[in-house]
């Protein structure tokens, strides 16, 4: 269901009514005990309502509590994510598969029943249309959630074969990603569920079992996309001998009798601890390369004069030049996750100081130039420090578009221009108007004899200027007039050139960015931002700052009549805040800005 990425159409904070709604709601789906809800959801702790539209259209609520989604809901049902199973991993019935089915998983795949683990207690009571959670061999933790296909009878009924669990929501997919992208903690599997396992793999025969059906699949991890076999020629070799595998009637089964695999795990290779391996050698690696560049960064490029620094700066215009040739800085791939995460352990090793000017924006302050890190530090043979590859910020900074107005030549100017080879659609600037019209009149003796403040009108100016019912009453006009009546009857046009792209030329004016305070119940006041589109700026990324600033809820909502086009909303009169980000970090003109006036009259206070 989140496989694939999502559309976010309005993120508020929840009204004081509708948390108390979702507590009830939570506490008797789930059973919830006093103790477990206020873990979950604390009273003083902020939680926003965000809606979201799915990849097939489908409409989605989400509820964020410090920025992690605890649950979701939709068609009137609620769903706990995986970071609200981290938290209470009880709280739904689980069913046990193996690591290597959950990339397929986080796909869009659903669990099949012969990738189930039979736990030695016997599988869970559930009914089809249960809710039920997903944990892996390792771990207890949840890993996705599902609603059951089918029943336990029917489970066991049709010999622990076809689709078991239909999947919904899984740890590494969007939904999990829109929050903080923490992991899952490890939790030890009881005696109960873990015995069967325990058994699987000491034994020495090979089982073969169908993981996961792979008919909704829409995405591979990047750590499948190398594999040089089909989804369907894949195989999950699972060490036990024949007669130790019990049939989900109780009775010895035989290794003919199960599915193809989809998986392959080697005999004595063990693959989970080699992946495990794999991905911490990974990690350590790049803390390893981010610290490098990050001392590189302030031993060899900042200076003194170069504080207060922002983090997002100094990470794009210090940090990624200094990363060694041939090797890519991916700060996700770290322990740190975050870049904030890592400035704050480099201040606790008092490396530097970091101070929050606003809210979310924080900055280097101060450096120990002194520290015995930074003095210990060389600059590896390898890094180049300037011209190396790099991967850009995964949000680029945004280039203001380049504006120009000009003018086209409409069929019935064409007798005025054509004496300057000039035909339909020709482009023409103010000026290049003003010195054609000018250069016909002088070619053709039109400047009046007694003032040449005045131009004759001839037959052709006639026909192109003035209108029916002046051909036989104006016969002089002055310069100026001349040029206003040319510019009135061509065609306005404008061009957008954006930084990489092709300019994109339109007819009329350019629209500018439409700012207007609405009066909305209760005397309360909303402020509406339009045509954000037009100058290449992303609504939401606008939104998310807008709300940072000034500190109010800001919706996302479509223009009636059009497909691509959305409006943003933000609580109070924020013209104030609007204008900063547009002309100071956006670099808009002031010009191209409509509305700069409805900000709210400060004044002086009466004394």
């Amino acid at each position: 269901m989140f496989a694939k990425g999502f559309r976010v159409k309005s993120n508020s904070v929840i009204k004081g009514s509708d948390r108390r709604k979702l507590r009830a709601d939570a506490q008797t789906a789930f059973s919830l005990s006093t103790d477990q809800l206020s873990r979950l959801m604390p009273s003083k702790e902020d939680l926003n309502v965000v809606k979201v539209y799915l990849n097939k259209g489908e409409a989605a609520t989400l509820y964020v509590l410090n920025k992690n989604p605890i649950f979701f809901e939709m068609d009137k049902r609620l769903y706990p994510t995986v970071y609200t199973l981290w938290s209470c991993p009880d709280l739904l019935v689980s069913f046990t598969t193996w690591p290597a089915v959950l990339p397929k998983l986080v796909g869009g795949a659903d669990l099949m029943l012969p990738g189930v683990i039979l736990p030695l207690s016997g599988l869970p009571k559930v009914r089809q249309g249960d809710l039920c959670a997903i944990n892996l061999a390792e771990s207890r933790a949840p890993v996705a959630i599902g609603l059951a296909n089918m029943s336990t009878a029917e489970m066991l009924a049709a010999g622990m074969k076809g689709k078991g669990i239909i999947t919904l929501h899984t740890y590494l997919d969007q939904l999990w990603a829109f929050g903080e992208k923490t992991h899952p903690p490890a939790i030890a599997h009881t005696h109960d569920d873990s015995g069967g396992v325990g058994d699987q793999k000491e034994d020495k025969e090979e089982v073969i079992v169908e993981a996961v059906s792979v008919e909704n699949v829409a995405t591979v991890l990047p750590s499948t996309e190398g594999d040089s076999q089909d989804l369907d020629n894949l195989r999950l070799n699972l060490e036990t001998e024949p007669e130790d595998v019990t049939s989900p009637t109780g009775q010895a089964g035989e290794v003919e009798n199960l599915e193809v695999a989809h998986f392959e795990v080697s005999e004595d290779a063990g693959s989970e601890q080699d992946a495990a391996e794999t991905i911490r050698t990974a990690q350590e690696q790049m803390d390893e390369l981010l610290l490098e560049c990050f001392l590189h960064a302030l031993k060899y490029k900042v200076k003194k004069a170069d504080l207060p620094l922002l983090a997002s700066t100094f990470l794009r215009i210090h940090m990624y030049p200094c990363c060694p040739e041939g090797r890519t800085l991916e700060i996700k791939k770290s322990s740190y996750k975050k870049l904030s995460k890592f400035l704050q352990s480099m201040q606790q090793k008092r490396i530097i100081q970091m101070k929050e000017f606003s809210k979310g924006v924080e900055s280097i302050t101060a450096v120990k130039w002194d520290h015995t890190d930074l003095k210990a530090f060389r600059v590896p043979e390898m890094a180049t420090g300037n011209d190396v590859k790099v991967d850009r910020p995964t949000e680029e900074v945004y280039q203001p578009p380049e504006i120009s107005s000009f003018y086209s030549v409409p069929s019935k100017l064409i007798p005025l221009f054509e004496h300057a080879g000039l035909g339909k659609d020709a482009t023409l600037s103010n000026v290049d108007v003003r010195n054609i019209i000018t250069n016909y009149v002088k070619s053709n003796e039109l400047i009046h004899h007694c003032n040449k403040n005045y131009v004759v009108v001839n037959p052709t100016l006639c026909d192109c200027l003035l209108e029916k019912s002046e051909h036989h009453v104006v016969a002089t006009l002055k310069w100026d007039e001349l040029f206003a009546r040319c510019l009135e009857r061509l065609q306005e046009c404008h061009q957008v050139t954006f930084p990489g792209h092709k300019p994109i030329i339109r007819k009329g004016s350019i629209k500018p960015i439409v700012i207007d305070v609405a009066q909305r119940a209760s005397n309360k006041k909303v402020t509406l931002i339009k045509n954000l589109e037009v100058y290449g700026i992303d609504a939401q990324i606008f939104g998310n700052a807008l709300q940072i600033r000034a500190q109010a809820s800001v919706t996302m909502n479509q223009v009636p009549g059009t497909k691509d086009k959305v409006a943003l909303q933000v609580q109070g009169n924020q013209v104030n805040h609007i204008a900063k980000l547009l002309t100071e970090e956006y670099r808009i003109p002031s010009k191209y800005i409509q509305g700069l006036d409805k900000a709210p009259k400060t004044g002086k206070k009466k004394r």
